[in-house]
């Protein structure tokens, strides 16, 4: 075996063992896994009750429904979210010692980073799939067909991944889970709030759609609507993909050099 195919063997069989690692501890708290569904859900449940009435005549899409319009939006809010909780938990470990002992065994060093974003990308799927059921008790349909479902999974799928690296970083350069949090919050919730996520842009103040048109959870909403809705392809999956590339190539060299040089 040559020494490319070595060091690539051993980075994803470090990543693997750290990805389940993270599972298995996600199973063992089922408060964790019963609370990181119910809170999606009332996010849904909620817009869709409360404004659905108002805002369902604005959001002219297929089927006439507000659900239709809102369901992909708050997939990818859900996501979001549960990137947040790559930093949280690093912080978490860091605090706890773990990540110190992680950094004292022979492991590819960015192979409990990799591991960590990828077992909360997991999860991330779980939390989704029961949105999607509920969603479609509400009146959901894919009306994009099965390549727009699964197109819809990917392209958010991706954005969270990118953002969860982000989320690494904040997580490894603040000394507590709570500071993480914090600061999570406090970049998700102007990007999701101000976003294309629960209404169209046009109803939004003239100073604010120009913010609101041009960040990546518009276009993350805008692209997982037209894939799930069959709509007319305005672009938005195109500029998600290059905002996630342009996440993923800042963020994670800083990550792992933050991993590597931490005190």
């Amino acid at each position: 075996m040559s020494s490319i195919a070595q060091v690539f063997t051993y980075n994803v069989t470090d990543t693997w063992a750290v990805t389940r690692r993270n599972l298995i501890r996600y199973l063992r708290l089922p408060q964790l896994i019963f609370f990181s569904s119910v809170q999606p859900v009332m996010f849904l449940l909620l817009f869709n009750f409360v404004f659905g009435g108002s805002v369902g005549n604005e959001a002219a899409v297929p089927g006439g429904h507000y659900i239709n319009y809102l369901l992909p939006g708050i997939l990818v809010q859900t996501s979001l979210f549960g990137g947040l909780q790559t930093g949280i938990g690093l912080a978490e470990d860091m605090g706890k010692g773990i990540i110190d002992r992680f950094r004292s065994l022979p492991m590819a060093r960015g192979a409990v980073l990799a591991g960590r974003t990828f077992s909360d990308m997991i999860r991330n799927i779980f939390t989704m799939s029961i949105m999607i059921v509920v969603g479609s008790l509400l009146g959901f349909r894919f009306l994009g067909g099965f390549f727009g479902a699964v197109g819809t999974f990917l392209a958010i799928l991706a954005f969270s991944f990118a953002f969860a690296w982000m989320s690494a970083f904040i997580g490894l350069s603040v000394k507590d889970s709570e500071t993480a949090q914090l600061a999570g919050f406090v970049t998700i919730f102007p990007l999701t709030f101000a976003s294309a996520i629960f209404v169209p842009v046009q109803s939004m103040p003239a100073w604010l759609q120009v913010f609101a048109r041009n960040q990546p959870v518009t276009h993350a909403a805008n692209a997982a609507r037209e894939l799930a809705l069959g709509l007319p392809n305005t672009g938005a999956w195109w500029k998600l993909l290059l905002w996630s590339a342009g996440l993923l190539a800042v963020f994670i060299p800083l990550s792992v050099y933050r991993y590597k040089n931490r005190v």
